[in-house]
C-alpha cells in the first residue's frame, strides 16, 4: 500500500502543476508547514501572519508569499487595510502557539500569564491567541477555518478552553467540530498527535450533522495509511553536535526494555522524574513527536537524529531552505506538510468542491 502523499519530496518538483482554484491564508505560520501541505493538495496560499522574524525570513524565502505580515495577531486582526482577497478566502488556517496546554509544560500555572513565546517576540497571553484567531475569522468571514493545537487541550481542566473555543466559533457564525489526529496514520514518519478544529460558515453548509443538538458538521477525517518505522528513513549522516557526557552515560546503561531515558535514569539513579522528555529512537519503532529540541537519541548508535532524518520525519521537503534556523526547532514547531495535505484534500472533496461562489 502506497500513501497518498510522499514524505520524501521536493518543492521544486512535487507541487501539483494544476491547482484547484481555492485560496488559503495562514496565521501563526512558522516556516510554513501547513502552507506546504495546502500547496501539495492543490491550493493557492496567498500569504501569512507571523510574529517571529526568523520564521518569517524562512517563510518568505521558501514560499514567496503575495502578502506577509510580521506582527502580533492582535495587531493584524485590527488592520483596516487588508486586501479584498483576504475577505474572500476559502480557508483561513492557523496554529495558535500552544505551550500553555502542552503536557510537557507548566499548563495551569501559565494560564493567563503574559509570556514571550521565544526570544525577540512581544509579550502575549498565549492561551488567548486562539480567540484572537477566531476574531480574525469573524472579520474576514472565510468559507472554512482550520486550526491546529496540541493534544493537551483535550485533557484535564484545559477542556474548558475547548468549550470556549466552540462557543466562540458559534458566535462568529460557524459550525465547528474537532478531531484528534495522529500523523503516523497519515503518511508521516512520526507519532505526532494533534487536535484539529474544522469550522464552516453556517450559510454555506449543506451537509449532514454529527449531532443534531450540538450541530457539529460532518467531515470524514478517518485515516489509516501505512505507518513508517525509523529504519525506513534512517541515514548514514551524523551532521549534528555530539550529545553531552551525561546523556552518554545514560545511553551506555540502556537496556532494551527501557522506553526512554527516564526509564534508564529510574533504574540506575533512582530518579524516575528526570529525562522524561528524552527518547530512544529504535529502528523498528515509529519516531515519537519531534518537539523542537535535542531530545532524541538513536538506540543503536550514539548520536542525535541527523538533519535529513529530521526533514523526513517532519515530511519537510528536501530542498527547504532553513535560513540558519535549527532544523529540529523548525520541524518541531510545524504542522507536518503531509498531515495538512491529507486534511486539505478531504476538505476540498467534501466541502469546497462544487460549493457555489459567494
Amino acid at each position: 500500500m502506497s500513501n497518498l502523499f510522499k514524505y520524501k519530496w521536493e518543492m521544486s518538483k512535487d507541487y501539483p502543476k494544476e491547482k484547484n482554484g481555492k485560496t488559503v491564508f495562514s496565521c501563526f505560520s512558522c516556516g510554513g508547514g501547513s502552507t506546504m501541505g495546502y500547496k501539495l493538495a492543490g491550493f493557492d496560499v496567498l500569504g501569512c501572519n507571523e510574529i517571529d522574524p526568523k520564521m518569517m525570513e524562512a517563510y518568505r524565502k521558501n514560499h514567496n508569499p503575495k502578502y506577509s505580515y510580521l506582527e502580533p495577531i492582535q495587531d493584524f486582526k485590527n488592520r483596516n487595510d487588508l486586501p479584498d482577497e483576504l475577505y474572500n478566502l476559502d480557508i483561513l488556517d492557523g496554529s495558535p502557539p500552544c505551550s500553555s496546554f502542552s503536557m510537557a509544560g507548566n499548563r495551569e500555572k501559565d494560564w493567563g500569564k503574559e509570556k514571550k513565546f521565544r526570544e525577540g517576540q512581544s509579550l502575549q497571553v498565549l492561551d488567548t491567541l486562539f480567540f484572537d484567531f477566531i476574531d480574525l475569522a469573524e472579520k474576514l468571514k472565510p468559507k472554512i477555518v482550520i486550526a491546529e493545537n496540541v493534544k493537551g487541550l483535550l485533557l484535564g481542566e484545559a477542556k474548558s478552553y475547548v468549550y470556549k473555543i466552540l462557543e466562540s466559533f458559534d458566535k462568529a457564525g460557524y459550525y465547528v467540530d474537532y478531531k484528534l489526529l495522529n500523523a503516523a496514520k497519515m503518511g508521516v514518519p512520526q507519532r505526532r498527535e494533534r487536535v484539529f478544529f474544522y469550522a464552516i460558515r453556517k450559510d454555506l453548509y449543506k451537509g449532514e450533522f454529527v449531532d443534531l443538538f450540538c450541530r457539529q458538521p460532518y467531515l470524514d477525517l478517518g485515516f489509516n495509511e501505512k505507518e513508517i518505522i525509523f529504519k525506513e528513513i534512517k541515514s548514514t549522516d551524523n551532521d549534528r553536535k555530539i550529545p553531552s557526557l551525561s546523556v552518554k552515560r545514560l545511553w551506555e546503561n540502556r537496556i532494551d526494555k527501557d522506553i526512554d531515558m527516564s526509564s534508564t535514569s529510574a533504574r540506575i539513579d533512582n530518579k524516575p522524574n528526570k529525562w522524561f522528555n528524552w527518547n530512544y529512537i529504535k529502528n523498528n519503532n515509529i519516531v515519537n513527536t519531534i518537539k523542537g529540541d535535542d531530545t532524541n537519541i538513536l538506540y543503536d548508535e550514539f548520536r542525535y537524529l541527523s538533519n535529513i532524518e529530521l526533514k523526513l520525519i517532519g515530511s519537510y521537503p528536501i530542498d527547504y531552505d532553513f535560513c540558519n534556523n535549527k532544523v529540529d526547532y523548525l520541524v518541531g514547531m510545524s504542522v507536518p506538510p503531509v498531515m495538512t495535505a491529507n486534511i486539505a484534500k478531504r476538505i476540498y472533496e467534501q466541502w469546497l468542491n462544487g460549493m457555489e461562489a459567494v
